[in-house]
């Protein structure tokens, strides 16, 4: 029966007792539900037509005035091309607060785009990165990215507090991470995850982006088979999107003191280990970091984040960004797990992103603001 797992990543981490969420061809549920019946196996159908659903979120984009980016929709999704189109209109509109840069290309040659957001104060500032769409089916965490540029350069002038993060900060925000797997995801195979990397002999295409750091590479919880979700490639950053990143990561070490990672779905908040269940140097710092971040999200909606260790709170995974991040001398590593919890899996409706960025915002700003502060 071939299915496509949502939820975990891998079928190592399917266990009895833990829910798992599995994409079924339609051919195919004929022979699943009988046979899980047989094996006494609970289900659920959560999206009976999949195929209505990604039409309902991609669909109708003609009323969208799609080139007017002075009047661009953070409310619904956005293609590659739309996204850097509308980069380069901030990079020209707002020079003083936004500086845009490539890390590096892609594996099919496209530019690796970031924003530097903050005020030119002062020559050495502290930052804090943030990357979104690792995997490119995830697309409520490129819808982020673009809110949180928005919002601060939107509420610069009115709120204090991001006031004082862009006056005392420098963010360096990558919308999308994963670009060639985005713009597949857009164009052929709405549920693509991996890089689109080509391999010679198993014509499979694409790595795990986030399995291909070189931290526990290739241990527990990745795959060595390149046509598995989580493949982890030849060798760490073996991936052109990886390497560039750490590359730019290694560079800023010093500068940088906090990697945010935005990824879809299960409402959580991680932070290091991913790869093992230890507990980290600077617990307490992050520990009370997550928590208020995680308290401060669900004020706006009441929706209620679970956060501690990746590996004891989602499961254990090696060569991980965050992981890497924190392996590299950024202390504060995180990585969001943003809504659902499953109902909508990654094809959440567009008018569930402005919740869902709004809450996100509180968390990020509340980390930041955290950051600010000497914890002991």
């Amino acid at each position: 029966l071939q299915v496509d797992l949502w939820q975990p990543s891998s079928p190592l981490h399917i266990a009895e007792g833990r829910v798992a969420d599995v994409r079924v061809p339609r051919n195919t549920t004929r022979s699943l539900l009988p046979y899980l019946q047989q094996a006494n196996i609970q289900y659920t159908i959560l999206i009976s037509d999949l195929q209505e659903a990604i039409e309902n979120q991609t669909g109708g984009r003609s009323h969208r005035n799609r080139r007017s980016l002075s009047g661009y929709n953070y409310e619904v999704y956005h293609s590659l091309e739309e996204i850097e189109d509308w980069m380069h209109y901030l990079n020209r509109t707002y020079s003083d607060l936004v500086h845009m840069f490539s890390v590096g290309k892609s594996y099919e040659g496209r530019p690796l785009f970031v924003l530097k957001l903050g005020k030119r104060s002062r020559p050495y500032k502290k930052a804090v990165w943030i990357d979104c769409g690792i995997h490119a089916r995830e697309w409520i965490g490129p819808a982020f990215c673009q809110w949180f540029v928005k919002e601060a350069l939107q509420t610069y002038q009115t709120d204090p507090d991001m006031r004082k993060m862009l006056t005392q900060l420098y963010f360096y925000i990558m919308p999308v991470f994963n670009v060639d797997g985005y713009h597949f995801s857009w164009t052929n195979d709405r549920f693509w995850r991996k890089t689109r990397s080509k391999n010679m002999r198993f014509h499979c295409h694409g790595v795990d982006a986030n399995r291909n750091w070189k931290v526990k590479w290739c241990d527990e919880g990745a795959s060595l088979h390149p046509c598995d979700d989580t493949y982890c490639g030849p060798f760490p950053e073996s991936e052109p999107e990886v390497k560039a990143v750490a590359h730019f990561l290694r560079k800023h070490r010093k500068q940088i003191k906090a990697y945010l990672s935005f990824h879809a779905y299960a409402q959580m908040l991680l932070y290091p280990y991913s790869y093992k269940y230890a507990t980290i140097p600077n617990f307490n710092c992050v520990e009370s970091a997550a928590y208020n971040a995680v308290n401060a999200l669900q004020s706006a909606y009441g929706v209620r984040y679970r956060y501690g260790p990746a590996s004891s709170t989602l499961y254990v995974s090696s060569g991980s960004s965050m992981d890497w991040a924190y392996k590299n001398g950024i202390p504060y590593a995180f990585a969001f797990e943003l809504r659902d919890t499953g109902h909508f899996g990654f094809l959440l409706p567009e008018t569930l992103i402005k919740p869902t960025c709004t809450e996100t915002m509180l968390a990020v700003k509340n980390i930041t603001l955290h950051l600010l502060k000497k914890c002991h």
